[in-house]
């Protein structure tokens, strides 16, 4: 059966129906240390607020949005702009099906159009895995090339438990003496998204 699965740009007006796949994350595990579900217009406000600058995709099947991914700045400093905050999420009944693998890819081929080097993605980490928090993100990570760069103990509260975090780093290339400059997201051409298979509606 063909996978008629496509990647598009976000727009604020899919905030609820990503907020619809976000919400169980914040309800029932440790994934996000979010304690509480946004509202459909804060959630519409940091799509509005990532797209300024950086890539926003979603997965579509069928009219419905299984998935999404972003990045975002790592640093606020000037000097860190060659290096981005990963994150994606999946609709509880998609995962391990590839879908993650190909929101990353797509977030890999923008990034680097952007002349991003540097992916990283903060991870809550269990010392023992529990209902609310796994490993499984980790070994996602690992697969697709990452590799752990950084370990924060008991920094992280929630259901009743702490919990580490870590950081692992993904590198898309070499480091020149002089990088070329980031290219905001919203000044990537059509031509190079379609060329990047992500369609912007």
């Amino acid at each position: 059966m063909k996978d008629e699965t496509w990647i598009r740009v976000a727009t604020p007006e899919d905030a609820e129906e990503l907020l619809a796949i976000y919400a169980p994350y914040v309800e029932k595990t440790a994934i996000t240390f979010e304690y509480d579900v946004p509202d459909t217009e804060e959630f519409r406000s940091r799509i509005t607020h990532t797209l300024k600058k950086y890539p926003y995709i979603v997965a579509q099947r069928g009219g419905e949005i299984v998935g999404y991914a972003y990045t975002g700045t790592f640093k606020g400093r000037a000097a860190y702009d060659w290096s981005v905050e990963t994150t994606i999420y999946l609709r509880e009944d998609q995962r391990r099906n590839g879908l993650g693998r190909r929101l990353y890819q797509a977030l890999e081929d923008i990034s680097g159009a952007q002349h991003i080097l540097n992916l990283n993605a903060c991870i809550g980490y269990p010392e023992v895995e529990d209902e609310h928090l796994t490993r499984n993100s980790v070994r996602f990570h690992e697969h697709l090339g990452y590799r752990l760069v950084g370990r924060f103990y008991k920094c992280g509260y929630k259901f009743g438990t702490w919990y580490d975090m870590v950081w692992m780093e993904k590198l898309l290339g070499e480091h020149p003496d002089a990088p070329d400059p980031v290219v905001p997201f919203p000044e990537l051409s059509g031509d190079v998204l379609r060329g990047l298979g992500i369609e912007n509606v």
